[in-house]
């Protein structure tokens, strides 16, 4: 076995990727990828061994989440960044060390390497399999998974300015956590809850920082046709990034649609005074090949969810930056300030065609929990009344199995009596079908990215409290969520805190369960997976 990654829903067989990965890294970037997980894990040993103060870490704590992030799913594909950030998180870890003056460390605090070659030797026994008991290894890697998700959200409120250093506090307790092999599974349990209640935080450490900087979602109608103008194409999750794009191409003549993840960003406030901010343009991450062809523009990724490009010619178009990277695409890094340089971008774009038109009209979005309680007399008096038997929370990810198409059949049978709540790009799935209304009510309420699906919880703990209720889970509302990589995991992790039982998760429950660790999650929790649309929707509507 050259390589083992099991991480995200696509994995090979729903066991494993073993040779390359479904979402097409090599195995040298897979092992590149555990071994810099490995060594944050002897970074927070030493921090929390050595009683180290978040505080005084400064910008170790923004390198750590960076360097989780990396290793997200789709991220990152460039072994020589890796290789960059191993050496940077070394050289970090080993100062640490030599200050904290720590006994008694783990061999993630002290290794050595010294070469692209012994990097991949040593990650050869520090990856997933290197945990033999398969509960211990479970639970370990839903925990980390979970850790990576949160660390996305937390770069990202750090880039707006806002931090909650016991989040970074936790981080290393975690990380730490999964190299003690005094820990039982059951103190893994516990450990996997906690780290769903620190995921509440860091989503809620982000809508502040979001609705601070850009003010609240509010009710918006998106294009998704296209204009005539030479355009650039943003794809990911970070704002910041989108902003100062925007600030960049003011009076350029170059326009600016969003991709995939990053359509909310419609929804706020701040961007709607650019009047180059024009659309959306495509669907879903795994379309891109297809659709960047015929965007014809550059791309800049800020985030995860690159699909390896298949061409010469639309490579030459991508650009990266942040926690992103691939082969052969230019990487435009921050100065010391934050700030990004994308006059290369612009450049390009004015010597490019215009977008061609794959689709016209427009979707509606902006139902973040700021403009649901807006609404919310008006939702209550439909469900006291009838008009709105059930609410179904569809957040989460889109995929390419062609067993996804469960959720598209799954919305478009629902009774006319349902709502469907979601974020994330799993709505690509349903956002664009004529499903009506319930008394003005759109019967498909977009909250956002994945991230908002915090907003989501938050709707469910008001509606919570309208009701009079003493358990969320007495409320008219279904869970069924798509998933795919880690960001989705601290959320299914966070509504697990948050007391949320009976979710169903697929197409497939997560490979990364052992058969114990599942049962642990069917019995105290309820998870499920999804069965045939029929059957599902007699169960929740019979429910």
């Amino acid at each position: 076995m050259s390589m083992f990654c099991y991480q995200c829903q696509e994995t090979a067989g729903g066991k494993g990727c073993t040779m390359r990965g479904v979402c097409g890294k090599s195995e040298e970037v897979a092992k590149l990828q555990d071994l810099l997980i490995y060594t944050l894990k002897g970074i927070s040993e030493i921090v929390v061994k050595g009683e180290i103060d978040v505080k005084s870490l400064g910008e170790t704590n923004y390198e750590v989440l960076s360097s989780l992030f990396m290793t997200i799913t789709n991220a990152n594909f460039d072994a020589d960044l890796i290789e960059k950030q191993i050496k940077k998180m070394i050289a970090i870890r080993d100062e640490l060390r030599n200050s904290a003056a720590c006994e008694d460390l783990h061999d993630a605090a002290k290794f050595r390497v010294s070469s692209r070659a012994s990097m991949l030797e040593k990650a050869d026994s520090v990856g997933v399999l290197s945990t033999a008991d398969e509960d211990v290894r479970s639970l370990r890697e839903m925990i980390t998974y979970g850790l990576k998700g949160m660390a996305a959200y937390t770069e990202h409120a750090k880039n707006i300015g806002k931090e909650d250093l016991t989040i970074n506090a936790f981080l290393y307790e975690a990380l730490a956590a999964t190299l003690d092999d005094s820990l039982t599974a059951d103190d893994l349990v516990a450990l996997t809850l906690k780290t769903g209640e620190y995921g509440v935080k860091a989503m809620a450490l982000l809508d502040e920082a979001n609705t601070s900087r850009f003010g609240n979602p509010e009710i918006t109608k998106v294009n998704i046709g296209v204009r005539k103008n030479p355009a650039i194409l943003i794809s990911g999750h970070d704002l910041t990034d989108l902003e100062q794009l925007l600030e960049q191409t003011k009076g350029t003549g170059v326009d600016v649609y969003t991709h995939s993840e990053m359509l909310p960003a419609h929804y706020y406030p701040v961007f709607k005074k650019y009047e180059n901010f024009v659309g959306n343009y495509g669907n879903a991450w795994w379309k891109q090949l297809e659709e960047f062809a015929s965007f014809h523009g550059p791309v800049l990724f800020t985030t995860n969810c690159i699909v390896p490009p298949r061409s010469e010619e639309v490579k030459g178009r991508i650009f990266t930056t942040g926690s992103t990277g691939y082969p052969g695409c230019r990487h435009i890094e921050s100065d010391k300030n934050g700030k990004k340089d994308f006059s290369e971008i612009i450049a390009l774009a004015k010597t490019l065609p215009a977008p061609d038109e794959i689709e016209t009209g427009s979707i509606v979005g902006g139902f973040a929990h700021n403009q649901v309680f807006a609404l919310a007399d008006k939702i209550v008096d439909a469900v006291k009344s009838g008009a709105i038997k059930k609410f179904f929370v569809m957040a989460g990810c889109d995929g390419r199995m062609k067993s996804r198409e469960y959720y598209t059949e799954f919305a478009k049978k629902l009774p006319k009596d349902t709502v469907i709540l979601t974020a994330g790009c799993a709505k690509y799935r349903y956002n664009k079908l004529n499903l009506g209304d319930i008394g003005g009510i759109p019967r498909v309420l977009d909250a956002g990215q994945c991230n908002d699906s915090y907003s989501l919880a938050l709707i469910a703990l008001k509606l919570k409290e309208v009701f009079g209720l003493d358990d969320i889970n007495k409320l008219p509302i279904v869970f069924n969520i798509a998933w795919y990589e880690q960001k989705a995991v601290i959320v299914l992790l966070a509504l697990l805190y948050l007391g949320v039982k009976n979710i169903h998760l697929g197409p497939t429950l997560p490979g990364f369960l052992s058969p114990n660790v599942a049962k642990v999650l069917i019995e105290k929790f309820g998870i499920a997976g999804v069965g045939t649309v029929d059957d599902d929707i007699k169960l929740f509507m019979n429910d």
